[in-house]
C-alpha cells in the first residue's frame, strides 16, 4: 500500500521569487522513514521495466537515483551541469523562462540500445528531463522510463514527455 508522501515534503512559500510555493524534498530526505518510503514506491512502480543503468539529473535527483541503482542492481550515470564531468562530454542544451540551460554525460555512459531509467525529483515543465531523454537517445540508449518524486501536474511537464513512461509518487494539482 501507498503512503502519501506529501506529509514529508515541506513548502517554503516565495521561494525562488514572490507566488511561487516551492516544494521541498530535503524535509523527505532527512526523514528515515519518508526517504525509504519514496525509494520502496518507486522501485515497486518500475517492477516490469527493464532496466541497464540509471540516469540520475544534478543534483536533486542523485540521492534517489543512486538509492534506486542499488535496490535495482544497475550502474549509475552522472548528469551534470557544463564543465563538471572530467571526460568528454555530450551536450544537450534546453529552454528555460528566460533564457537557455545546458546538460553533460560521458559520452562513453550509455552502450548502444542500453534501456536506461532517468530520475530527478521533480517534474515541472518537463524541459530538463527532455533534455536528458535526448541525451540517452543520441547515444543510442533507450529511455525505459522517467520516474519522479514530485510531479507539478499544473506545468504539465509531462505533455512535453508524452511519448515516455513517466512515474511520479506525488502529485500537486495547482500552485
Amino acid at each position: 500500500m501507498a503512503v502519501n508522501l506529501e506529509k514529508f515534503i515541506r513548502e517554503v512559500p516565495d521561494f525562488p521569487k514572490k507566488g511561487i510555493g516551492f516544494k521541498d524534498i530535503t524535509t523527505l530526505l532527512k526523514d528515515a522513514e519518508g526517504f525509504k518510503l519514496a525509494v520502496d514506491q518507486l522501485t515497486e512502480q518500475l517492477k516490469g521495466v527493464k532496466i541497464d543503468a540509471i540516469a540520475v539529473i544534478e543534483s536533486r535527483g542523485f540521492p534517489f537515483g543512486s538509492a534506486l541503482a542499488y535496490k535495482l542492481g544497475t550502474g549509475l550515470l552522472l548528469v551534470r551541469k557544463p564543465g563538471k564531468l572530467p571526460a568528454k562530454t555530450i551536450r544537450q542544451e534546453y529552454a528555460l523562462e528566460y533564457g537557455t540551460d545546458a546538460l553533460e554525460i560521458h559520452q562513453d555512459a550509455i552502450q548502444p540500445g542500453q534501456n536506461v531509467l532517468i530520475v530527478d525529483d521533480l517534474l515541472a515543465t518537463g524541459g530538463t528531463a527532455m533534455a536528458v531523454a535526448q541525451l540517452v537517445e543520441k547515444l543510442k540508449g533507450k529511455v525505459a522510463a522517467i520516474a519522479f518524486v514530485v510531479e507539478l501536474d499544473f506545468l504539465k511537464g509531462r505533455e512535453k514527455l508524452k511519448e515516455y513512461n513517466i512515474i511520479s509518487l506525488v502529485h500537486y494539482q495547482s500552485e
